[in-house]
């Protein structure tokens, strides 16, 4: 791979890892990612913006064979993906001083074990002179770490914003070319990584949305040339307002509780509400982060083992309560055979989420025609509640 151009004397390097499948040993990849690097090269100096994950270290140091000095690399974010190659590439430029926020400091001593003289920590707005250029840099806390920043190149009006506006996207394309594509890839990323941040996010964007932004420039995925395409969509994802949609997710073991989730989809559906499905023995949890972005509703469906819910339906739950999404209500139905305690114990799960409780469904054995009636009713009691929240 080469150094690929995106302003004067500015320049993309990386690796793309179009065969990568799993993020954290957590997140899928169904369309790989990018760890996205990039180079400014001033009259008098020279800076390396983030490196990339330890397994791509060979590509990068491939591209920088042709950079004979480097004198600041700057570490927006600790995780590995940015920083894994950071020790590779100070023993290469053992000059190069490694700058970035006071708590990254911290975190690259304690992650990557380098030496604590060589790291030089920069505050909020505080500006470092490349020569005929400068670079600001940005702090942007919990994007998704404690310690994240990003960098500003206000001559060529490039915003270089670490993982805020990314994607876990795979492409040859340097630059957003299909939106669609991008947008879908680009929400998936914010579902599963920034929506519990999203408060302080809307935040960020009112400070990038002053600033005369041309190009925003993430460490995954294509770059941006049309700010507006990804801020307005991070405007609608972090805005308060949710959506008239449901998000149903289950697990049935001797066909109730499906039987319960096949009705109530189809009451809900009657009633002109998107819903969300997902059979929580082979759900992609991105698609369900996603659809918990906009969703007003999450039911959970869940047999009963040995008197509590599901464990499928515990992980489930646990991933609603940390991401935090702008949910306003939650309902639980549930199939049990001689006792269930499942309602309560999934209540107490979900101390996170700012949601009023609609009325369970609770059935003994299979759903007798009275069961099914009361799924109807649960389902006119979600409409209504839409209603009264103003979201139909």
């Amino acid at each position: 791979m080469k150094l690929r151009e995106i302003g004067k004397n500015v320049y993309w390097l990386g690796a793309i890892d179009w065969d990568r499948r799993l993020f954290d040993s957590l997140i899928p990849l169904p369309d790989g990612t990018s760890y996205n690097a990039y180079l400014v090269k001033g009259s008098e100096k020279t800076v390396l913006l983030d490196t990339v994950d330890e397994t791509m270290t060979e590509l990068l140091m491939a591209q920088l064979e042709q950079v004979p000095k480097i004198d600041y690399i700057v570490i927006h974010h600790v995780e590995q993906d940015h920083a894994g190659s950071l020790p590779t590439v100070m023993a290469k430029y053992p000059g190069a001083r490694v700058l970035c926020t006071p708590k990254a400091k911290e975190l690259i001593i304690d992650h990557l074990l380098v030496d604590p003289a060589k790291v030089d920590t920069v505050a909020d707005g505080q500006k470092i002179s490349l020569g005929d250029r400068e670079i600001e840099f940005l702090h942007m806390p919990w994007v998704h770490w404690p310690e994240t920043m990003a960098t500003w190149l206000p001559d060529d009006q490039i915003l270089f914003t670490c993982d805020l506006f990314g994607s876990h996207l795979a492409t040859s394309s340097l630059y957003v070319t299909d939106k669609a594509r991008a947008y879908e890839s680009a929400k998936r990323y914010y579902a599963e990584i920034m929506m519990p941040f999203r408060k302080l996010i809307q935040k960020y964007i009112a400070r990038v949305s002053q600033m005369p932004v041309r190009l925003i420039a993430p460490s995954h995925g294509p770059l941006h040339e049309d700010p507006s395409f990804i801020l307005d969509a991070y405007r609608d994802w972090t805005s308060d307002k949710s959506k008239n949609e449901v998000v149903v997710a289950y697990i049935s073991m001797h066909g109730s509780t499906r039987r319960m989730v096949d009705y109530l989809v189809a009451c809900l559906a009657e009633r002109g509400i998107e819903v969300h499905r997902f059979d929580l023995t082979t759900v992609d949890l991105g698609k369900l982060a996603i659809a918990l972005v906009d969703a007003s509703t999450i039911i959970l469906g869940t047999p009963t083992v040995h008197v509590g819910p599901h464990p499928n339906v515990f992980m489930a739950t646990h991933l609603a309560n940390a991401l935090r999404p702008k949910l306003k209500f939650a309902s639980i139905i549930n199939s049990y055979g001689w006792g269930t305690k499942a309602v309560e114990k999934i209540a107490e799960l979900i101390p996170n989420l700012n949601v009023n409780i609609i009325d369970p469904v609770v059935v003994k054995g299979f759903p007798k025609q009275d069961d099914l009636n009361a799924l109807e009713e649960l389902a006119q009691r979600v409409l209504d509640a839409h209603k009264e929240a103003g979201v139909v």
